[in-house]
């Protein structure tokens, strides 16, 4: 895995990492409801699995923020190259384990390759990190079907916990639009509210090219 570390002598948000890096509660996070009416016309009509879908538009939109692919190591900040998504996959046994997908491929290329991880992570997946590197690259994905919500807590390790953590509910339909909570957590020594508007804005997009990748 390919990362740097930071020039904290010269990072502009210095005082910022101190700052928020001091507190024991220092994330900042939100959910939005994003209109993905569009997208779901192509899901459907694609016959398109939904999750994988999500999870690649979300995973391709914050690779595409700097700050998002920012970790904290040794009260430092490393900045990967790129990260992959990390969800859960449930076993036989009733356990789960977890599916890591890179973020490197075009959709047409993610979809088998994902499908593949999947089944694999089904037969053989476990919560067991290689290492500490590996964990820190990825980002935490998650989903609850079930629910469609409008604010999430997440649990996090402690204050040192810098993995961005991306979570959706159930769509829901309101002025004939349909639209999907989208949450999101981030350590606040690293993003700031700009960044994380900036993630959004880069979902839409990635919206927009699965649309149109298929002539919707």
């Amino acid at each position: 895995m390919e990362y740097h570390y930071i020039d904290m002598d010269n990072y502009a948000r210095k005082e910022h990492f101190a700052y928020f890096r001091a507190m024991a509660n220092p994330f900042v996070g939100v959910t939005v409801n994003v209109d993905i009416t569009r997208l779901l016309k192509t899901i459907k009509k694609e016959g398109l699995p939904f999750f994988l879908t999500i999870n690649y538009i979300i995973g391709r939109a914050a690779n595409t923020v700097v700050q998002f692919r920012q970790r904290i190591k040794d009260d430092k900040i490393i900045e990967f190259a790129s990260c992959p998504t990390s969800h859960t996959e449930g076993l036989k046994d009733g356990t789960y384990g977890y599916c890591v997908l890179a973020m490197d491929k075009d959709f047409k290329e993610y979809l088998p390759y994902a499908l593949k991880q999947q089944a694999e992570a089904r037969c053989s997946g476990s919560i067991a990190e290689p290492d500490v590197d590996a964990m820190l690259q990825k980002l935490f994905v998650s989903c609850l079907p079930w629910l469609s919500y409008s604010a999430l807590i997440q649990p996090t390790a402690g204050p040192c916990d810098s993995n961005p953590r991306i979570t959706w509910g159930k769509y829901f339909e309101n002025d004939g639009k349909i639209l999907l909570p989208l949450s999101v957590l981030c350590h606040h020594a690293l993003v700031d509210g700009a960044h994380v508007a900036k993630f959004y804005e880069e979902v839409e997009k990635e919206m927009l090219n699965i649309s149109e990748l298929y002539g919707e």
